[in-house]
């Protein structure tokens, strides 16, 4: 396997996340970790040549996790059976590698592993935790529960190194390669599984100026996504019964879950007040009560019982404030995924012990 960990100026954290990768419960000699180093300090690259990895330093104009995951694949001498992606503040498992390997000993190409929060300590990383795990639950295990693949996120994911390789070779995504490459799969007719217990953790969200700064990025992706594949998606729905590819294409003109929960509450609760005042029928009010109701309990269903605590409670006292952070993203999402944004990461393994 090649464990490939791009990372653009994160020297905080890479140093870290290179060693906990060499320490999983897997033969040593049967995968590398892959460090692609983009904008490091030259203090940081020092310190990862002495690890027993392979380093390779990119550099470009614009910076794209697609061209630093192609550029390493060039220079990459060896046949590898299984590529691995991570971001660069990913922490694996210990059995992570052991499991997705299993997987793959059956006929399977892609395999999206379970990511999940790392760090806790703040409302809005409970925030993009919570929401990281309805996107598991939804999107991820209940799909293939359907018969349906499953999303990929852009890390924690594993492919045939060789497909990868050919795959992301076709990529001009700027932001959101993950989505360009899970629609090309799903045009294939491919089928992307899903592993609940092969765990990767991501460090969440520490500010309300990154959760607009990320969801904006995320909300330019899939506009530009939905315009681009939905009317081949319906081609392909009706001539080959592609059902994955088009409820992708779907997916994407969704709007945010937290904009969708505030809209049905907010229409539900005026709609009453409307029928209430001008004496309307009131089978339509039962209506908009039926699905505020499905909408509240898809989310409280799609929760892990771990988040219902005290702190949870509190973190929705920012649920208004991101509610309005995302209509703000909306409005400034054009142009947003032909442009690099770059998060920060800072978090540490402690986080995920104190976790446990």
């Amino acid at each position: 396997m090649a464990v490939l960990v791009p990372g653009y100026k994160e020297d905080g954290v890479i140093v870290e996340v290179a060693n906990l990768a060499l320490q999983q419960d897997y033969p040593s000699d049967l995968y590398d970790v892959v460090i692609i180093a983009d904008s490091f300090q030259k203090e940081t690259l020092a310190t990862l040549k002495t690890l027993p990895i392979k380093l390779i330093e990119v550099s470009f104009e614009k910076s794209t996790k697609s061209k630093a995951l192609n550029k390493a694949m060039a220079q990459l001498e060896a046949d590898y059976d299984i590529a691995v992606v991570l971001d660069a503040d990913n922490v694996m498992a210990s059995d992570f590698l052991k499991k997705i390997n299993a997987v793959f000993e059956q006929d399977f190409i892609a395999v999206q592993g379970h990511r999940t929060a790392k760090n806790v300590n703040n409302s809005w990383a409970i925030l993009d935790a919570i929401s990281e795990e309805i996107n598991n639950n939804i999107f991820r295990k209940g799909h293939r529960v359907l018969g349906l693949s499953s999303a990929i996120i852009g890390s924690g994911m594993a492919f045939r190194y060789q497909y990868f390789k050919s795959l992301m070779a076709t990529v001009t995504a700027i932001g959101g390669f993950d989505k360009e490459i899970e629609l090309k799969m799903l045009k294939e007719g491919r089928k992307i599984v899903y592993l609940d217990d092969a765990v990767v953790y991501d460090e969440k969200i520490q500010k309300s100026e990154v959760f607009g700064n990320q969801r904006r990025r995320w909300l330019s992706a899939q506009f530009h996504y939905f315009r681009k594949d939905i009317l081949s998606a319906i081609k392909h729905l009706i001539l080959k019964g592609n059902v994955d590819y088009f409820d992708k294409a779907i997916q994407f003109v969704q709007p945010p879950r937290i904009l969708l929960l505030g809209a049905v509450k907010l229409f539900t609760i005026g709609f009453l007040i409307a029928n209430y005042v001008l004496k309307n029928d009131i089978i339509y009010s039962k209506y908009w009560i039926i699905l505020a109701s499905a909408c509240i309990l898809s989310f409280i269903f799609s929760v892990p019982k771990s988040f219902y605590n005290l702190k949870t409670l509190n973190a929705l006292a920012s649920l208004p404030k991101g509610m309005f952070m995302m209509l703000l993203s909306l409005l400034k999402i054009k142009g947003a995924n032909k442009t690099f944004i770059h998060t920060q990461h800072t978090s540490s393994s402690e986080e995920i012990n104190q976790k446990k």
